[in-house]
């Protein structure tokens, strides 16, 4: 035998010991008569750490002592899954640990809560919530009686998962350290009192993504920050119609989650502005983030905490941001500023296309016509799919919608466009935009003299 198939040979009869003596467990995988009549909520903490990322080890209720890798000095974040109707296991559990694993030396623990979730009656799945609160509640007891600080758990609940996270804060009366919650499910808690679904008072700090309060998500505020992703409907690139089967309706509340780990992988970042209202937020009213201080606006997602202070005094924020159809989702943010000198108002809509180093981006503001009077500022919110490091050309369209009515031009004295993040401005004056016609030319940096 060659001494490479002998060294072969051995790495083989190596890891299949290892295999043997480090069994790796797997999310409960249920079928549809499993569904049917689960009633043993059996609830399974799979560990995962930097040691073994690949390989969850299941953990005892009551004996740490079996798991050497379950340091209880780190940070622990819970992954809470939410209803599984069908019995199978989320298709982003594993990318879900990996991700924050990446991110952080830390314990990951997946709460397989299966048994009580997947279940086709709703009502059923809603009442083993409380189950699965108080099965999660006695484990972090006995972590906190083990060394564990409170302040270093880290709750993250998808749809029922969210408020089986505020359960279990509410249980140890809000002294974990933070609850993160991504869609929180809406049916059968919208009118709750507080003490029957995810609140403020329930951690910390508490964080919350809305993604689909038109369907299965939560409408109203629930944490110390609200973000609202596309208004929290409608989310770019999910079907709009129900042909287009089952991800019709799991597609805005499932999105939630992939917003949140573009935010863990720092993929890019998306700066949530507080406002009253989407429509308040999309004509551009809401771009002030003076009340944040010197960081600004706060960025949604695992990296929100560096506002953790300012926004436990201000109480809750309610705040918006728009997202792009996949990942990255971020969109990139500029203020726009139309003065024109026409004699007569106009009404209509602005296409705006930046250019630079081989790539283009283009935002179109549509969601409303927008009036222009002669020497009045117009100010309009755009957000472009990515951010162009440096603008060579810009193209500018005005439209009006009316087909049967004359073209009509826009005399545009000045417009100005600032980046909202990195605060550079880029003006151009004396433009004639023909309806419907696209005009390209070269920005100038903005003077401040200029009118």
């Amino acid at each position: 035998m060659f001494l490479w198939q002998y060294l072969l040979t051995l790495l083989l009869l190596i890891t299949v010991q290892i295999c043997k003596a480090q069994r790796c467990e797997e999310f409960t995988d249920l079928n549809l008569s499993h569904a049917f009549i689960g009633t043993n909520l059996n609830v399974r903490l799979l560990l995962y750490t930097r040691e073994n990322v690949t390989c969850a080890a299941l953990v005892s209720h009551t004996n740490f002592s079996s798991h050497p890798q379950f340091n209880l000095s780190r940070r622990t974040a819970f992954i809470i899954h939410g209803y599984r109707p069908t019995g199978s296991p989320p298709g982003w559990i594993q990318k879900f640990s990996d991700m924050l694993l990446d991110r952080e030396d830390m314990n990951v623990i997946v709460v397989d809560w299966n048994y009580g979730a997947a279940n086709v009656n709703y009502f059923k799945a809603v009442e083993n919530t409380y189950k699965a609160a108080d099965n999660l509640t006695a484990f972090i007891k006995i972590m906190q009686e083990n060394g564990a600080s409170l302040n270093s758990i880290h709750l993250i609940g998808v749809s029922l998962g969210a408020h089986i996270a505020g359960f279990i804060g509410a249980n140890l009366n809000g002294s974990i350290g933070r609850i993160t919650g991504l869609d929180a499910a809406g049916p059968l808690y919208t009118g709750n009192p507080p003490e029957k679904r995810l609140d403020p008072t329930d951690a910390q700090f508490v964080d919350v993504l809305h993604t689909d309060i038109d369907g299965l998500g939560f409408r109203e505020p629930l944490g110390h920050i609200d973000f609202y992703a596309n208004g929290g409907t409608d989310q770019p690139g999910c079907p709009k119609t129900i042909f287009s089967g089952s991800s019709y309706f799991k597609c805005d509340h499932q999105r939630s989650v992939m917003l949140f780990l573009d935010s863990v992988d720092r993929t890019c970042t998306s700066r949530g502005f507080p406002c009253s209202s989407y429509k308040d937020f999309l004509n551009g009213n809401c771009l002030n983030c003076e009340v944040f201080g010197a960081e600004g606006c706060p960025v949604f997602g695992y990296d929100v905490t560096k506002w953790r202070d300012v926004l436990l005094k201000l109480g809750q924020t309610k705040t918006y941001f728009n997202t792009n159809k996949v990942s990255p989702y971020c969109t990139t943010s500029y203020r726009v500023e139309v003065m024109i000198w026409n004699q007569d108002v106009r009404w209509g809509y602005i296409t705006v296309k930046l250019h630079g180093n081989g790539k283009e981006t283009v935002a179109t503001i549509n969601h409303r016509a927008s009036q222009f009077q002669k020497f009045t500022e117009t100010k309009l919110f755009a957000q472009f799919d990515k951010d162009l490091q440096s603008v060579k050309k810009m193209s500018l369209k005005f439209s009006t919608g009316n087909v049967l009515k004359p073209k009509y031009k826009l005399r545009v004295l000045r417009i100005r466009l600032t980046h909202l993040e990195r605060k550079e401005s880029l003006c151009r004056y004396d433009v004639i935009l023909e309806e419907n016609k696209e005009v390209t030319f070269r920005p100038i940096p903005c003077e401040d003299s200029n009118f």
